[in-house]
């Protein structure tokens, strides 16, 4: 497996990833309505880490800036990780994880963050075995297919 940052001629692979990655307990279904023809409206391909496996992409991790202003440099945040359904079980998020880790000290930032659903248990675990750690909840963030949803912030040092 490979981890690279993303090129233009990725967007077909990544929004087929992205069209099948999400469901409720790891997203918000809605979202699903707003994605365009090409995965790179939302943020370019600079943005991006791929993995690829025996020659596919099988998965990304959105890392940008969080905050927009001088006070806030050194923050990363993970905007979205999504593994392709058939890449599971083989470390692609792993792998995608520590890149991350490993571009966030090449950019010199002191912290990663990201946001995850409290009943999405898989990604909790899998951040935590790669140093995240809790720093707030958001009770009843969302209400999803009926049921309301807490959204946990989480972080790591560099």
């Amino acid at each position: 497996m490979t981890v690279r940052i993303a090129v233009e001629g990725d967007d077909a692979a990544l929004l087929a990833i992205e069209r099948s990655a999400w469901d409720a307990a790891s997203g918000f279904p809605s979202y699903q309505d707003t994605l365009k023809d090409s995965f790179f409206e939302r943020s370019g391909p600079e943005a991006h880490l791929v993995a690829e496996y025996d020659g596919a992409l099988v998965g990304y991790l959105r890392l940008q800036d969080k905050y927009p202003f001088p006070e806030g440099a050194g923050v990363l945040t993970i905007n979205g990780l999504a593994v392709a359904q058939e890449a599971r079980r083989l470390g692609v998020a792993s792998a995608l994880l520590d890149a991350a880790t490993a571009e966030g000290h090449r950019r010199g930032a002191r912290k990663i963050s990201l946001h995850v659903h409290s009943t999405n248990t898989p990604a909790r675990t899998l951040y935590e075995r790669h140093g995240y750690v809790l720093e707030g909840t958001h009770p009843n963030e969302f209400l999803i297919d009926g049921t309301y949803i807490s959204a946990l912030d989480m972080a790591k040092m560099l």
